[in-house]
């Protein structure tokens, strides 16, 4: 990540917005974004995804309408956009609002999606493998989560410390890579910093409020017919077990909707793993990490944040250390 030591004009700046999940980070790029002359670019691995508007928060027409945003909408449910992919939208995007003049927010809470661009990492260009996928899948049910993950770590322990075992995609996809390639995922995934400043704001709030507010948007997007939504995309022939339909809220309306729990029961796991999944992101997004310059949005420091975005934009001081 490249650090700002003075005034390069032709080198863009990219502010980057961080935090997990019902923290406010749409609200504060859109309010930053059209003081600033910003357009967001979503690093939201979810909301990748056309049909899928409600259990991914995804930002609303009006939201959309008051800033731009990039990279929502792009896939099918039953298509896939891999990593590498991402990240090539994802530059290109950020180019292009560059040369327009305005400010990239990229504005997510998928760890894997931010630290790919504003690390720069050079994904394996390893085409999916379906059938290969499906016989480590199948491995994966019989083994459970943890025996599947010490696959991985027998050949590639660097990349099992990265992963958390019950990802089971992404143990599937590093031990697709080696044994595709006879190469560590680790090996490949190179870093090589892109010609960009980077701005990291981290939003942050204590963990029961933080806790509270995730219930708070469950029970808002049951309102808004998250149920509704799911039978939509069933009923246009998006199975269960697509990947896009195992994510957060979708997985636990399906087993509703199958008859395996009563709607009470979905809520209550949606929130239960909602908060798991917090957790998990505060992982990615450590408080402890230099490079992120953390505000608590329950007493915003709004005078503290215009100085750093001022020193950002001007290129007067040094903004965020590199990563290790």
């Amino acid at each position: 990540m490249r650090v700002v030591t003075g005034v390069r004009a032709d080198i863009p700046r990219v502010l980057v917005i961080v935090g997990p999940t019902a923290v406010g980070k749409t609200a504060l790029a859109i309010r930053l974004g059209q003081r600033l002359g910003g357009e967001v670019i979503s690093a939201d691995s979810r909301q990748i995804y056309r049909h899928m508007d409600i259990g991914t928060a995804k930002a609303t027409a009006e939201e959309q309408a008051a800033l731009p945003h990039h990279l929502l909408d792009i896939v099918d449910p039953d298509a896939e956009l891999t990593l590498a992919h991402y990240q090539r939208l994802a530059f290109v995007a950020i180019e292009d609002v560059w040369a327009r003049g305005k400010l990239p927010m990229l504005v997510g809470g998928t760890g894997l999606y931010v630290q790919a661009v504003t690390e720069g990492w050079t994904v394996p260009g390893v085409p999916p493998d379906k059938a290969l996928r499906e016989r480590l899948l199948a491995e994966a049910h019989s083994l459970g989560p943890e025996a599947f993950h010490l696959k991985l770590a027998a050949v590639d322990p660097i990349a099992a410390q990265r992963i958390d075992p019950r990802n089971i995609r992404r143990v599937i996809r590093a031990l697709e890579v080696y044994q595709r390639t006879g190469r560590p995922i680790s090996e490949l995934q190179r870093k090589v910093p892109p010609p960009y400043y980077f701005l990291v704001i981290g939003l942050t709030m204590p963990r029961e409020a933080l806790y509270q507010r995730v219930d708070a948007r469950i029970e808002c997007m049951m309102a808004q017919g998250l149920e509704a939504e799911v039978r939509w995309l069933v009923a246009h022939g998006y199975a269960y077990d697509l990947p896009a339909m195992s994510g957060l809220g979708y997985q636990q309306i399906g087993q509703h909707l199958r008859g395996e729990i009563t709607p009470q029961e979905a809520v209550a796991l949606i929130k239960h793993h909602t908060r798991r999944f917090v957790r998990q992101q505060y992982n990615w997004f450590r408080p402890a990490d230099p490079v992120i310059h953390w505000f608590d949005t329950t007493a915003l420091d709004e005078a503290a944040l215009r100085d750093l975005l001022r020193t950002f934009l001007k290129g007067e001081t040094r903004i965020g250390e590199p990563r290790a």
